[in-house]
């Protein structure tokens, strides 16, 4: 999920196709965490300056949930994620232990430290983030970023990111996927020169599609 204040509900679209994943034999899990509407305004905003916290136990619990099921290969999970989503991905890649044999993470945050004075809506960083990460008492979206957990990163892991994002500029995508290859982590990079924060143009959703389930593919079948 997005936003990160963003439900899942009915969507359809080029990039996040959940008929496309199940097509292809996935079950795709869509959990509603903490900081979502349509459970009152307290969840919607419990996520504001926590962003690794309660909504990170909500996808754990939600998972671990699902992977009991008789239906559900739990030794074959993946993690996917755009934007929130992919910091999301990010973090869990320093925190799932062996959960998750591979993720793919689109126009994520990596860095909330250098986030903060890159992205172009500064009002969301404050609100989201809680402040400037100059400020004293630095709160857990800083303490908590997903870099700082980079030694902890094994998992496989596809980085996807457009050159006209703003929102997340595209030098985080850059310092996920660096990151990990110095660390002997198995990364591909995926760069759409051409695109902002979505994929909006017919062909790239194209190659999304293909890459996407090229990587899922591989580690998951």
């Amino acid at each position: 999920q997005g936003g990160p204040e963003s439900a899942v509900s009915q969507f359809w679209s080029t990039r996040w196709n959940v008929a496309i994943m199940q097509a292809n034999g996935y079950v795709v899990v869509l959990p509603n965490r903490h900081g979502v509407p349509g459970f009152g305004q307290a969840y919607n905003e419990q996520i504001a300056g926590d962003f690794a916290g309660q909504c990170m136990k909500d996808y754990f619990t939600a998972i671990d949930n699902i992977a009991k099921e008789p239906w559900c290969d739990s030794d074959r999970l993946g993690a996917v994620g755009a934007s929130f989503g992919g910091y999301s991905v990010y973090w869990l890649a320093g925190h799932h232990d062996k959960r998750f044999k591979c993720f793919i993470a689109h126009c994520g945050i990596y860095n909330t430290e250098s986030m903060y004075a890159e992205t172009e809506e500064m009002w969301f960083a404050n609100w989201d983030y809680g402040g400037a990460p100059w400020d004293k008492n630095p709160n857990k979206s800083y303490t908590d970023s997903p870099h700082k957990s980079i030694t902890k990163w094994n998992t496989p892991i596809l980085v996807i990111h457009n050159e006209y994002d703003f929102r997340i500029p595209v030098t985080q995508g850059m310092q996920a996927f660096n990151a990990a290859r110095m660390r002997g982590v198995p990364a591909k990079f995926l760069y759409f020169p051409d695109e902002c924060h979505w994929v909006t143009k017919p062909q790239n959703g194209v190659l999304w599609q293909r890459v996407f389930f090229d990587w899922l593919d591989k580690y998951l079948k």
